[in-house]
């Protein structure tokens, strides 16, 4: 009996393991996708990603994502290429991933290229059987990159 509920425990324990670990994946493999939409401008793909509630924290400010789709399509920013660096381990709480990227970014902002390193916090929540995107902040580093 006793070998069996460990047993039990033993295979509950490895699931929820595995289902972290692709959780992480699914995430990892998400951000970078969205870098990628970001420097083609896909607000399509962009707009399928970011909840309605989400809220996007730049140096020059803070708005929802309807302002940052109409700031992405007219290309007033655009993320032309991010150097990811490293991705911290991201912390899952419930349906919530916290992913933490150090980057360089550079974009055109205006009508300058700009080149920053920044550390990028992401918030995921899962929506029904959807990942959506909460919150996407940058903060500038001031040190090496």
């Amino acid at each position: 009996m006793k070998k069996s509920i460990l047993g039990i425990v033993a295979f509950i324990l490895i699931s929820m393991n595995t289902i972290a670990q692709n959780t992480v994946e699914e995430i990892k493999t998400l951000s970078k996708d969205k870098w990628q939409w970001m420097a083609d401008k896909d607000v399509d793909k962009l707009g399928k990603l970011f909840d309605s509630q989400a809220m996007f924290v730049h140096m020059g400010g803070s708005w929802g994502k309807e302002r940052e789709l109409e700031i992405i399509k007219s290309g007033f920013i655009h993320y032309k290429k991010a150097d990811i660096h490293e991705v911290l381990k991201p912390i899952i709480i419930e349906n919530t991933v916290i992913l933490l990227n150090r980057i360089t970014l550079l974009a055109v902002v205006g009508s300058n290229e700009v080149s920053n390193p920044f550390m990028v916090t992401e918030v995921y929540v899962k929506v029904g059987n959807e990942w959506k995107m909460g919150s996407l902040s940058f903060s500038k580093l001031m040190g090496p990159n």
